[in-house]
Order: structure tokens, then sequence, then C-alpha cells
């Protein structure tokens, strides 16, 4: 995994240029003209929802818009775009990445997403006195369950030098170890119970739904 987030959500194969805080409102004043241009022509894709983005969208409106677009501007004005909080929730949620018509196209990567839950939790973490590593590990793991990769193959995408990043991954797999184990222990005790499921949930005063999906997730684990 990157250590910063441009390289995993700006939507083009060019180096993004970092974000400059002490010129913030010279940027803005620059990059809103691009912006509204964006809006004014893909409105499925800049408006009210932020949709991620195809690989490879900023040669596409280059070539397509060559009048209304400068290069410096247009990749400066989707790096702002690609870092903006409603974009990295869209990312962070999976979504798949959409072309100019709005179709999807490709799905997020895996490592993507879970970049960007990372600047997520660190954006929102800055914000709050509440601990929100409890909420951080659960889309994480729910990410990495959704991903479909093995526990290596997910690590293997998502090395990164970051030690607070590196924590809250291996916070996160050890909360995940500690759910395999739960549904690993359910599993033995309903297998010698004889009971039904039902009988099994009311025995040990649990909900039924709850024991049939962890028994079912214990299974394909």
């Amino acid at each position: 995994m990157t250590d910063t987030l441009s390289d995993a959500t700006v939507p083009t194969s060019e180096p993004t240029p970092p974000i400059d805080r002490s010129g913030k409102p010279e940027r803005v004043r620059l990059v809103q003209p691009v912006l509204e241009k964006l809006f004014e022509f893909y409105p499925h894709l800049f408006g009210a929802e932020f949709l991620p983005l195809k690989l490879g969208i900023f040669q596409e409106l280059l070539a397509r818009h060559p009048e209304q677009f400068e290069r410096d501007a247009l990749k400066a004005a989707l790096g702002w775009h690609t870092r903006s909080t409603r974009y990295l929730q869209s990312v962070a949620a999976g979504k798949q990445r959409h072309d100019l018509q709005g179709v999807a196209v490709e799905a997020v990567a895996p490592e993507h997403v879970c970049l960007a839950l990372l600047e997520l939790f660190r954006r929102r973490q800055g914000r709050t006195q509440e601990d929100l590593r409890p909420k951080f590990r659960a889309r994480l793991i729910a990410a990495f369950e959704a991903s479909g990769l093995t526990r290596q193959e997910y690590l293997a995408r998502i090395q990164t030098k970051d030690a607070v990043a590196n924590t809250l991954l291996e916070e996160g797999f050890a909360e995940y170890d500690q759910k395999l184990a739960k549904q690993e222990a359910l599993r033995r005790a309903f297998a010698s119970s004889g009971k039904t499921e039902a009988e099994f949930a009311d025995m040990y005063g649990l909900n039924q739904r709850d024991v049939s999906l962890a028994l079912n997730q214990g299974q394909r684990k």
C-alpha cells in the first residue's frame, strides 16, 4: 500500500501534485473553475453523488475536451476532487469505478478501499475525542471479507511504512482472529449438541439468525 492518498485515489497513471496546505485558498481559486466544468459536463460523476472514477479518466478528459481543460489545471482539480472526503467515502464503500458515461466498469482495488478507510479514520479521529478504532476495525474486516482475497494476498497488497496504519491493521486482524475463534467454538458446540439451530439458539439465549449466520461464515472460513 502506498504511503500517500494520491497514488490510490487519483484516476490517472500520472503522479499527482501534493496538497499545498499553506496556499489552500489560492489552490481552491485555481481548481474551482475546472471543478465547475466537470460538474457541468458530468453531473452524474461530480454532482450530488461522487462516484469512483475509472483509472485513466484524466487522459480521456484531456482528449475529449482539449479546448476546455489545461493539463496541469485538470490534474490539480482531479487531485483535489479525489482527496475530498465525499470521494473517499465512495471508495471506502467499495463502489465500482465509473467511466465518463457513468457506467460501472471496474472494481476498486482492495488496497485502495483500505487506504480510503485509513484516511477517513485519520480525518474523523482528528475531530473527535471518541475512540473511532473499533468502528475502523469493523469496516476493515468487512472490506477484507468483501475482497475475496486470502489474508496473505490482502496484506501483500497493503504493505506500508506508516507505523500508525500498521498498528491499526494489526489490531483489525487481531479482532478478526477473535471473531473466527468464536465462530469455530460455536460451530463445534453446535455440532456436538445434537440440536437444531432453533433449539441451540434457545438453549444459549442467542438469536437464531445470528447463530445461523455465524455457522455459515465459520463453514466458509
